[in-house]
């Protein structure tokens, strides 16, 4: 019978957290109907890799999942849920912007334009600044469409 003690002592495990958030944005300039404003519910998958932890409450896990569910929600969900995602280098999405914050609605200002692709290779980004050790963003725009990052 195989034991647990048999594994390689280096194994590389993977752990993965999904979690879900609406937004809305535009594509200022595309040729389809992403151009107008519009939202999505966005469902984010997480995969961190690394080794087990080998003592105290967490041995046995790469890391515990409310501690994930704690750096994504403070990282990627609280700024990303209900607002308005824009390309603040985009003159006409930032009027629009400009025009919700006077309303006092909820907006988030990026650098770059609000597509799938770069939007989680910057969720990517902030979760591997925020210490985790992030192996794989999956974002998925709509239920059969997504965008991967896995920082290579």
């Amino acid at each position: 019978m195989l034991k647990l003690s048999d594994r390689p002592l280096q194994q590389t495990m993977k752990i993965t957290k999904i979690f879900t958030f609406d937004s809305s944005h535009m594509l200022d300039g595309h040729d389809g109907k992403c151009q107008n404003l519009h939202g999505h519910t966005y469902k984010l998958e997480v995969v961190v890799a690394g080794g087990l932890i080998k003592s105290g409450a967490k041995d046995g896990m790469v890391m515990d999942f409310a501690d994930l569910k704690t750096i994504v929600k403070h990282t990627i969900i609280e700024p990303f849920d209900h607002a308005f995602i824009y390309n603040g280098n985009n003159p006409r999405e930032s009027q629009i912007a400009a025009l919700l914050e006077g309303w006092n609605m909820k907006t988030m200002r990026l650098d770059f334009r609000t597509t799938a692709e770069n939007m989680a290779a910057y969720m990517y980004a902030c979760l591997k600044n925020a210490g985790l050790h992030v192996s794989l963003i999956r974002l998925w725009e709509t239920p059969t469409s997504c965008a991967e990052c896995d920082g290579v």
